[in-house]
């Protein structure tokens, strides 16, 4: 889940009956590429009008990609700022809430620009000067504080001016998301240095967003803030098809990306509550849930099977440093994921369909293989024509692939 705010122009390498090389998803895009066209190759195969869920949406990519083809779709999402993010995202916008909204960015680029505005305070982030240089952060806050200044809350333009400001401050950003992680530039140029008024960035992402917002998907989409191993407490309704890519055992915590953004935007003012949020998230390994892993220990009666409990047995060797925690990290995984599997039968029409983009991994030379394990589970809950088909590999290591795992209810 990289990290990837830029403009499709440069990356879509397909098309279909709406363009994405200016669409929404280029707005602050989480999903890699590879991962939108899998999805519509999904959606590609179904021509009656369907009720689509993605219960891990993150930024609602798949949902708004529904939308787009005329489905119905619904998301659930752990994240409050995904939620906004990905609610922004699928919005329906008039002409009128784009022209305000470009009316708005005039204003508060001109209140930066002059320095017109009392600056907003920085936020708590550790190190915050590794993120960005003195001159780009005293843009940052006086940018924010022209957004408060000019945008009123709860407002179809405010939301659409902080998509913008979220591309902008990473823009900004001395961070690097070139590879699976987040790195700093040790010695990179300072992009203030090369823009005569850093205004103008703002402005430019802010037309950006505009014509993806002009953009409006013939379905719905909606967006439920809530855990996707209760799905039964959160949805109303029956589901007729599920594409959703859920976090990987890989040990990678999403928190940590999302920080600069949810510290801006207000959804964070503390180091602790980022580990609280990754810890109630499946797969979650930042901060206070890393501890918190080593008292862990399943329930009776969870999920259990010889395609996990051997893999385990090796990765939690006395050998390998950490191997205890790390194999508790892996049953937590999948114990979540059958409590997810396990809530998804509850709103499945007869017939359904269900697509599961996942990765094996590896833990000191161990291959997890992650995707017959979801097989399994779905086998055992009473799911039929289950199959298992690669679509690309991850990296350079062969092993590491990515996997549409697939069946029907």
């Amino acid at each position: 889940m990289t990290i990837i705010l830029g403009n499709l122009r440069q990356r879509a390498d397909y098309t279909h009956k709406f363009n994405l090389r200016t669409g929404r998803h280029g707005w602050l895009r989480l999903t890699p590429a590879y991962s939108v066209k899998i999805v519509e190759e999904l959606l590609g195969k179904y021509s009656r009008p369907l009720r689509v869920l993605d219960p891990f949406c993150g930024t609602a990519t798949t949902g708004l990609s529904a939308s787009y083809h005329g489905h119905d779709a619904v998301t659930t999402e752990i994240n409050p700022f995904l939620v906004w993010l990905g609610r922004t995202k699928v919005a329906h916008y008039p002409m009128t809430v784009i022209t305000r909204t470009r009316e708005a960015c005039a204003a508060i680029a001109d209140l930066a620009k002059h320095k017109a505005v009392r600056p907003a305070p920085p936020p708590p982030i550790h190190k915050i000067e590794r993120w960005w240089s003195a001159k780009a952060l005293d843009f940052l806050c006086l940018l924010r504080s022209g957004i408060d200044a000019i945008a009123e809350s709860d407002t179809a333009e405010r939301n659409l001016l902080l998509v913008a400001f979220c591309r902008t401050l990473i823009r900004l950003s001395n961070a690097s998301f070139n590879h699976q992680s987040m790195s700093f530039k040790r010695d990179g140029p300072q992009q203030l240095a090369i823009i005569h008024n850093p205004a103008d960035l703002f402005a430019e992402d802010v037309r950006f967003v505009l014509v993806g917002a002009g953009q409006n998907p013939v379905g719905s989409c909606a967006v439920v803030e809530g855990d996707s191993r209760n799905l039964p407490r959160l949805l109303k309704g029956q589901l007729d098809l599920v594409i959703t890519s859920p976090p990987y055992a890989n040990r990678m915590s999403y928190i940590r990306e999302l920080r600069p953004y949810m510290y801006w935007l207000g959804y964070l003012s503390n180091g602790r509550d980022a580990g609280e949020l990754d810890w109630l998230a499946i797969g979650g390994t930042w901060g206070i849930a890393t501890s918190r892993l080593t008292d862990w220990r399943p329930d009776e009666n969870e999920y259990d099977s010889k395609q996990l409990t051997e893999p385990l047995k090796l990765i939690a060797h006395k050998d390998n440093a950490n191997g205890q925690l790390l194999a508790n990290y892996i049953e937590k995984y999948f114990v979540d994921m059958w409590k997810h599997f396990q809530g998804l039968r509850e709103i499945l029409v007869s017939g359904a369909r269900v697509h599961y983009i996942i990765g094996n991994s590896t833990f000191y030379g161990v291959l997890l293989p992650v995707e017959r394990i979801y097989a399994d589970m779905l086998a055992r809950l009473g799911f039929k024509d289950i199959n298992i088909r690669p679509v690309r590999k991850r990296n350079s290591k062969k092993e590491l692939v990515e996997f549409d795992v697939s069946a029907r209810w």
